[in-house]
């Protein structure tokens, strides 16, 4: 075997963080962007814009617009869209607090993360795709509706050295978005 070949082979990153909020809200906010529901979702927060300023526009020009029952259900249907994403980042940090801090090593194989009450192994076919944030590397299953996600936060590591090594494994990997 090679100096690279046993290099890449030895290529391990331990990380360990507490997840919090903030980072399910990132992870569902990078999924939205590239599964095929995110998008419906997004066009449709776009569209509810829309629609109210051409209502506004009915109503301006003297013409019978839409009753206030339309506009409570635009509000409502806006407000969830905008929300859920927010609400679902709140059930999962609930149930990732209840499982205590995250210890994950990434190594050329896949990924290993262990919390005070289980252990998961995840292997570079369940995850083949990846996407950088600003704060976190979040990897998704390969179906069209990105169902799986495994969240690195960078603050995990132990120093900008492992950050580089953890995303050269990746690379080596797993596909970036």
């Amino acid at each position: 075997m090679t100096t690279q070949g046993r290099e890449l082979e030895g290529a391990v990153v331990e990380l360990e963080y507490q997840p919090t909020t903030a980072d399910f809200a990132e992870a569902l906010n990078a999924r939205a962007k590239i599964s095929r529901s995110g998008r419906m979702q997004r066009k449709l927060l776009i569209l509810m814009p829309a629609l109210a300023v051409l209502m506004g526009i009915t109503i301006a020009s003297g013409r019978h617009g839409p009753g206030a029952p339309v506009w409570v259900g635009l509000v409502a249907v806006m407000l969830a869209v905008i929300l859920t994403p927010w609400l679902q980042a709140r059930q999962l940090y609930r149930f990732a607090v209840r499982q205590g801090t995250c210890r994950t090593v990434v190594r050329e194989t896949g990924i290993e993360v262990a919390t005070d009450h289980s252990t998961m192994t995840v292997n570079w076919p369940m995850v083949p795709r990846y996407r950088e944030t600003p704060q976190l590397f979040v990897l998704f299953s390969g179906d069209k509706h990105a169902t799986g996600i495994t969240m690195l936060p960078k603050r995990g590591v132990r120093g900008p050295e492992e950050l580089d090594r953890l995303r050269s494994v990746l690379d080596r990997n797993v596909r970036r978005l």
